[in-house]
Formats: structure tokens, C-alpha cells, sequence
């Protein structure tokens, strides 16, 4: 049987910021959505997902959630059976980026949760398009539902994660590495590096999208996907 196919979103995102992808996968496999809203850790958080998670599922994560799933298949690799990351990073934060999220922080506590929220991710971070401002739209959305208390705790998981690069280069399953050609927070050079450590990585860049594919160009997305999970499992 297929696996369960499970979507883990980025900073301040729900399901919605899968959904073109959940609805056209739904219809073959088992689809499931587990946002990282739950800790204060990276490690907290992937803890607390291994215990929801079905024995053996296929992760897809994008941004703070493909950090997740870098951290899940470090502590339970067995429970993988195939990995998407999407315009993510395994690296560590500097001292200089995680100090930058301080007064983002201040800020949001103070009442400016949406202005930071669009600080997070300003227009340019999208590739211009006819849906640009229907997409911050539902971001600002997703970002309202979820709340200053989530915010916080992303904040607090993104500056104090762990370097990754160990867990890529150990990697044995399928993986799909993607991003968005225009993605301006987390660049195509960083993509073909994480591919470059994985073994037998397969990377995808998806032209028309910046930091939110899956939104920009939800088909593309889908059909990289629905290919990716056709793979082979690799023999471990």
C-alpha cells in the first residue's frame, strides 16, 4: 500500500498553503496536513509529530516545515519513506540572522503581528503574477488564524535550530528538492547544494514562483509530486 502523504507548512501557514496539492493528491493516496505549531524547538516540534505521524509515511515540508522534516528523518529515519523538501534550508541560523528576529519579535508582542507578518514575506519574495496579491492575502489569512502565541514559538524553533547538513548527506530514501526560481529568501544555490549532499536528490526548480510554489504554481507542483511519489524506493 502507498504510503500516507504528509504536508508540514512553513512559518504562519495551515493546510491552505498546500492546497491545490491535498486536493489532487487526496484523490489516489492518503493525504494528512500537521502544521509546526506545537514547541519551542525544532526538536520539539518533529517529537511531537512522531507522535501522530503514521509508522511509515512520505513527508513533504516546505520552509520552517521541511526544517521539521529534517529533524524527523535525523531522529526516525525508518518512519520515512520519501522526502520533498521545498524551498527550505538545512543550515543553521547565524548569530546575526537569529539576532534580526528579536525586534520582530518585540514588535509582534507590542500589537504589530500583521506588520511583521508582512515583513516575513514581502511582496518581492512572490514571482509577479495575476494571483501575487490573492496569495498575501490568504498568507496574511493563514497568519491572523494562527495567531501572535504561534508566531512566538516559530520565532523562538527558527533561531535555535540545528545545522542538518549530517542528516542530509545520511539521507537513503526518495527525495524531491524544489524551489522557486524567484525565491528570494532561500535561493536556487542553496537548493543545489542541499541536492548535492543527498544521495540521488533529485532537484526541481519551478519557474513562474518565488518563495510559495505551491501557491504560484500549484499544477507543476502537483505533477512534481505525483512523479516523486512514483519513485522507486531506494534498498537500504
Amino acid at each position: 500500500m502507498r504510503e500516507v502523504v504528509v504536508f508540514i507548512p512553513g512559518l504562519m501557514a495551515d493546510a491552505r498553503a498546500f492546497g491545490p496539492q491535498i486536493a489532487d493528491l487526496s484523490r489516489d493516496v492518503a493525504v494528512m496536513c500537521v502544521p509546526p505549531t506545537r514547541g519551542e524547538r525544532i526538536e520539539e516540534i518533529a517529537s511531537g509529530m512522531l507522535d501522530v505521524l503514521p509508522k511509515r509515511c512520505a513527508l513533504v515540508g516546505h520552509g520552517m516545515g521541511g526544517m521539521v522534516a529534517m529533524e524527523i528523518l535525523r531522529r526516525a529515519p525508518d518512519r520515512v519513506a520519501r522526502v520533498a523538501f521545498m524551498d527550505t534550508s538545512p543550515l543553521a541560523e547565524t548569530p546575526q540572522q537569529a539576532a534580526l528576529r528579536d525586534p520582530r519579535i518585540i514588535r509582534a508582542k507590542t500589537g504589530k503581528l500583521f506588520d511583521v507578518l508582512r515583513e516575513e514575506l514581502p511582496p518581492e519574495t512572490l514571482a509577479p503574477g495575476p494571483y501575487r496579491n490573492d496569495i498575501l492575502a490568504l498568507v496574511r489569512d493563514m497568519g491572523a488564524v494562527l495567531g501572535l502565541e504561534t508566531y512566538l514559538r516559530q520565532s523562538r524553533a527558527m533561531q535555535r535550530r540545528r545545522d542538518q547538513q549530517g542528516t542530509l548527506r545520511k539521507i537513503a530514501v526518495p527525495t524531491l528538492v524544489m524551489c522557486g526560481a524567484g525565491d528570494k529568501l532561500y535561493e536556487i544555490k542553496r537548493h543545489s547544494f542541499m541536492a548535492e549532499l543527498i544521495p540521488g536528490a533529485t532537484l526541481q526548480v519551478i519557474e513562474g514562483a518565488g518563495h510559495l510554489p505551491a501557491l504560484e504554481q500549484p499544477e507543476v507542483v502537483a505533477d512534481a509530486l505525483r512523479q516523486w511519489l512514483g519513485t522507486p524506493l531506494m534498498l537500504r
